[in-house]
């Protein structure tokens, strides 16, 4: 779901992403009268750390308010976007990897809901990795949308101002 949403981005704010030298589909654009660095890990989801963090340090993200990143999430359900600032992981692999290599997690999230899996938590790999239904799949399509939507919001307006606005 973050590759979309970081594709979608680009798109939309005349990016092209390209391979860049951390593991990862990278580009600079202009939002509003923002620099901002778009990209996604080319690692494995349980290691975006390896990827998130020299991204961070190649773009001076010291402050890691700043830095957004957007994740599929079980506990939502399908479609819903929420807007959260650090906090717990929720047994989300790439989350973990990406606290253990920058030593915190006061990351801004886009969270998108994805859905609990049928059978439990306990399947979520299994959920995460199949192709959604078709009624999800469309519901996951404007998801994509409103979550690009947060992520600008979060620009012009800040974590609690996209908070106040999304997380509804």
């Amino acid at each position: 779901m973050g590759a979309q949403v970081v594709e979608l981005l680009a798109e939309r704010h005349g990016g092209r992403l390209r391979k860049g030298r951390e593991l990862a589909l990278v580009d600079e654009v202009r939002i509003g009268t923002s620099r901002v660095a778009l990209a996604f890990p080319q690692t494995y989801m349980n290691e975006s750390g390896r990827s998130v963090a020299p991204l961070a340090r190649r773009y001076g993200i010291e402050d890691l308010t700043r830095l957004v990143v957007v994740h599929d999430e079980l506990d939502l359900p399908v479609g819903k976007v929420q807007v959260k600032l650090g906090g717990g992981l929720a047994g989300h692999n790439g989350l973990r990897s990406i606290k253990a290599y920058l030593h915190d997690d006061g990351f801004a999230r886009v969270r998108i809901g994805i859905g609990k899996p049928p059978g439990g938590k306990e399947r979520g790999a299994d959920h995460v990795l199949q192709s959604p239904s078709k009624r999800d799949r469309l519901e996951l399509d404007v998801s994509v949308a409103v979550a690009a939507d947060a992520v600008e919001c979060i620009l012009e307006q800040g974590v609690v101002g996209a908070q106040n606005r999304f997380n509804g």
